[in-house]
Formats: structure tokens, C-alpha cells, sequence
């Protein structure tokens, strides 16, 4: 996979329509949510923040419970569309917000936080692939549905090996795709958690030397892909 336009940036842009009509959001957007994942040393996300602006509050606001919302609420997620930063610039000028604020004063409305869970899960031992110093595997989390058409795309880019039907329930691992960043080694499986359940990804970080510094990258690339391919990520675990 490979980050698409606005990728690059570190804060996650949405817009927020009015109710869907057949199925899709429609209609003139009615406001805007950021979103920044804090991560520990590990990498593993610890916090997520986030503002949000509308035109009739003509403010930001510091929205940890509305992201909270957009994660429970299949009703909101809806009407909820991942952007670029340059779409969200032009629907936030659209709607009488003017030139979009740099990210450093985006971050300054950030005054509350929707902490994530840190206690670690485990896959078991994994131990350390042969070659290589360490081995870590770290699994992206996401609420919606990843459609045929999402597949398709990460399968005709170039991006993932389909290796299963999104459409049968009974399908977990979908995809799969290998890279390597210098020396490291990165693999990762776009898995269904369940029958019509969760979506996630997990990445297995074979790293060369005692230096991880590549993780980070190629974990905020996987997630900005699916995340404008539709899935909405809720938090980074770090499983062994």
C-alpha cells in the first residue's frame, strides 16, 4: 500500500454530511473533524485526540465524545467520510470557515482526549524470524465494512494480494502484501475479526537491528490507506 494525497499529513481529516440517502452520505457537508493517535515508545496508540467545526458554532471545539460517538454509532459513521487535508481546506472554505489552520493550530483545540486502552494483548510466543534481530506484530483496529469495491482497489493498485471473498462471512484473512523498508522486513494480513465483525490489520515488523524507527511509518501509511478506503480506525495494539 502506499499513502494516497494528504497521506503524508499527521492529523486525520473528515467530513461530516447531513443523514445518507440511499445508503451514502449526501448533500452539503455540515462540519469537519480532526483526529490525532498519540502513540507510546512502542508504537502502540495510547490516546486519540480531536476537534471538530461547524458553521453555525462558528468555533472548534474539543470533541473526545463525538469521536467516541462516530466509533459506536453506526448512525453517525455514516455520514461520515474520511478527506484529504486539501478536500477538507476547500469544504471548510465552502462553508464560510476561510483558509483551513495549519496542523500546529489544529492541535491547539485539542484540550481533551479519548484515552485507548493499553494493556497489552498477545498472539502467544511468536518468537524472532530467523535473520533477524527483533520480530514485533502490531494490529490496527477498524469499525465499517471494507465493500468488494474497497478490495478491488487494493487488489488493482498493486497494493494487496486478495486472498479471500469479502463476501463470505466465512472469510478472515482477505489480503496480504510484504514490503521491505532498508534491512526490515514488514508483512501485513487485512483480517475480518468475525463473521460480519470488525475489520483489522496485522502488521509482523522483522526488524534487522535493535533501531524501529521505520514502524511508525509504515503503520500511519497502512491505516491512512484503509482509512480512505472507508474503515475507521480506532486504535493501534501492539500484540507481541
Amino acid at each position: 500500500m502506499s499513502v494516497g494525497e494528504g497521506g503524508s499529513t499527521a492529523l486525520d481529516y473528515y467530513l461530516v454530511h447531513p443523514g445518507p440517502a440511499g445508503g451514502e452520505p449526501r448533500g452539503r457537508p455540515e462540519g469537519v473533524v480532526v483526529e490525532e493517535f498519540v502513540f507510546a515508545a512502542d508504537h502502540s496508540a495510547v490516546r486519540l485526540h480531536s476537534a471538530a467545526w461547524t458553521p453555525q458554532d462558528g468555533g472548534w471545539w474539543s470533541s473526545a465524545d463525538f469521536s467516541r460517538t462516530m466509533r459506536l454509532d453506526a448512525a453517525l459513521r455514516n455520514r461520515v467520510v474520511a478527506v484529504t487535508r486539501r478536500e477538507c481546506g476547500a469544504a471548510y472554505r465552502e462553508l464560510g470557515g476561510g483558509e483551513l489552520p495549519d496542523e500546529g493550530a489544529l492541535r491547539g483545540h485539542f484540550h481533551d482526549a479519548e484515552p485507548l486502552a493499553t494493556a497489552p494483548l498477545s498472539l502467544g510466543t511468536t518468537g524472532i524470524t530467523a535473520g533477524f534481530h527483533a520480530t514485533r506484530v502490531y494490529r490496527v483496529l477498524f469499525v465499517d465494512v471494507l465493500g468488494p469495491d474497497g478490495l478491488a482497489h487494493l487488489r488493482d493498485t498493486g497494493r494487496m494480494t486478495v486472498t479471500g471473498d469479502v463476501a463470505d462471512p466465512r472469510a478472515r484473512v482477505v489480503g496480504v502484501a510484504r514490503r521491505r523498508v532498508g534491512d526490515d522486513e514488514f508483512t501485513w494480513h487485512l483480517r475480518r475479526i468475525g463473521g460480519g465483525g470488525p475489520w483489522c490489520l496485522d502488521l509482523t515488523a522483522d526488524l534487522a537491528g535493535s533501531r524501529d524507527g521505520a514502524i511508525r511509518p509504515v503503520l500511519r501509511e497502512l491505516t491512512t490507506t484503509l482509512r480512505m478506503r472507508g474503515l475507521l480506525p480506532v486504535t493501534v495494539e501492539r500484540l507481541s
